[in-house]
């Protein structure tokens, strides 16, 4: 005998869960995305939401569980000079943000951080000990967080500008020209 309605837990089920509260909330930050709305485009029961996560901020952390490591992706830096490591970081960041996945977990934050003070002290923690912390260390001033966090700010913004004003020259302009244009004004923060 077949079963109708809403699929049961399966074990691809959470993974099923992740990506679709990833792009919820990359598309429509946390306030506005509901339980319901996640669960509606898995097939599933809301409770089987909470059953996984807890609560929609345990849901909200898992989804956003970044899958690339600010340490991890700024790594060798240190040994290049200024303009090389500029370049780099520009660079790799675009690549991540090519990644449907990574980008979502990115605007969700950001998208999130707007409206909600939950997800904005979460962007602040996780800014802190991973993306200022790998940068900090690149240059020798005493005012090195300043200077890393207006490095982040930029970043932030492409991504912004990009993914959700999607400014057409922004849009339209390749990884590389942006690298071109954008990693002079990274260099100067770092030197």
């Amino acid at each position: 005998m077949s079963r109708t309605g809403r699929r049961p837990g399966a074990p691809k089920t959470r993974e099923d869960i992740l990506v679709a509260a990833r792009r919820a909330f990359g598309d429509r930050g946390y306030e506005a995305t509901s339980l319901r709305s996640i669960a509606d485009k898995v097939h599933v029961d809301p409770a089987l939401l909470v059953h996984y996560f807890g609560s929609k901020d345990g849901l909200f952390l898992a989804a956003l569980e970044v899958t690339v490591r600010p340490s991890a992706l700024f790594s060798g830096l240190s040994s290049l000079d200024v303009r090389e490591a500029a370049e780099l970081i520009v660079g790799r960041y675009l690549a991540v943000l090519d990644q449907e996945q990574t980008r979502d977990v990115v605007l969700g934050l950001v998208r999130s951080a707007v409206s909600s003070e939950r997800a904005a002290t979460m962007l602040r923690e996780f800014l802190l000990e991973e993306m200022l912390a790998s940068l900090g260390t690149l240059t020798g001033h005493p005012d090195g967080q300043l200077r890393a966090s207006l490095v982040v700010a930029q970043l932030i913004g492409i991504a912004m500008l990009r993914h959700v004003v999607k400014l057409d020259a922004v849009v339209r302009a390749s990884n590389d020209e942006l690298v071109s244009i954008v990693a002079p004004v990274i260099e100067g923060y770092l030197r």
